[in-house]
């Protein structure tokens, strides 16, 4: 059995958190028990960067250049700058340096895009005490169940399993950064998510469509949310009598021609912002028209 302080028994140390310059400036130590991240960053309101886990053992990072490989993959992977690996196993050796080495820790390489008012990216290191749990599981090892993933597009909540949050505005929007990164890496704008033939959403926005006088949205199910906006339009439609608004009992896929016409509305934004893009048609690969 190892003689390591693997043990639930072992002392409460506090944790080392190191905060990284992505552009290779000075390490510096910050304290623990004080905010690190800014309201605005990409990390609170996106959920948009990535993250490595190192085991330290001994006064050292244990796998080190798998770890660094992944990392630098992720980072690739989301467009992030690409870490510098060496400036990486600096800062790292530098908050170990501040561990107990007798003491094993968990350590944590976090990256993220950063402010949006700054556009600088935003990394730092944490190393701190393995969990209880872990420890035990250690010596007493693990028992398991095998499960589904979980949802598909037209999974409801109640049909999903209970561990996902089908249909929730979760801070996770790393996916839907890149694929708005890759469309206009094609020369597109936006992104209008679909399933087969059946539209569903955009990337950050509500899809509505015209056909006469009604207006048409993909019905909200599964992981396709209600948009507030859309829901704001329709009842200012009402109200001016302007025409019927209605929502169709599945998917619009009928709608998926390039001879509609429609908007992608940005979540939130008020009725007649320039934001709110008209759009030509709603095949994937069409280029979209603005007209605001």
């Amino acid at each position: 059995m190892s003689s390591h302080a693997a043990t639930p028994a072992a002392s409460a140390v506090k944790p080392v958190v190191v905060v990284v310059d992505t552009f290779g400036g000075p390490i510096r130590h910050h304290n623990p028990e004080l905010p690190l991240i800014y309201w605005d960053d990409a990390a609170v309101t996106r959920g948009d960067g990535v993250f490595e886990t190192l085991l330290i053992r001994d006064g050292r990072a244990c796998n080190l250049e798998r770890h660094s490989k992944r990392f630098a993959a992720s980072a690739a992977l989301l467009g992030l700058p690409e870490p510098d690996a060496e400036y990486w196993r600096a800062a790292t050796a530098e908050a170990i340096e501040s561990w107990p080495k007798d003491v094993d820790a968990s350590c944590v390489w976090t990256l993220t895009r950063g402010r949006a008012a700054t556009n600088r990216p935003s990394a730092w290191i944490t190393v701190k005490q393995i969990p209880v749990e872990h420890l035990e599981q250690r010596h007493l090892g693990v028992s398991v169940m095998t499960a589904p993933r979980g949802f598909s597009v037209t999974t409801t909540p109640d049909e999903a399993a209970p561990w996902m949050i089908v249909g929730a505005k979760t801070l996770s929007y790393a996916a839907n950064m890149a694929a708005l990164r890759h469309a206009r890496s094609c020369g597109f704008d936006d992104v209008i998510y679909v399933d087969g033939d059946c539209v569903l959403e955009g990337a950050t926005s509500t899809v509505v469509a015209a056909q006469g006088t009604a207006l048409f949205t993909p019905t909200p199910g599964g992981d396709v949310l209600p948009g507030t906006t859309q829901a704001a339009l329709y009842q200012h439609r009402r109200m001016e009598r302007a025409g019927t608004a209605r929502k169709p009992t599945s998917l619009f896929s009928s709608l998926s021609t390039p001879t509609r016409s429609g908007w992608s509305v940005p979540f939130g934004l008020p009725l007649g912002s320039p934001a709110s893009t008209m759009f030509t048609c709603l095949h994937p690969r069409t280029k979209t028209k603005c007209d605001a």
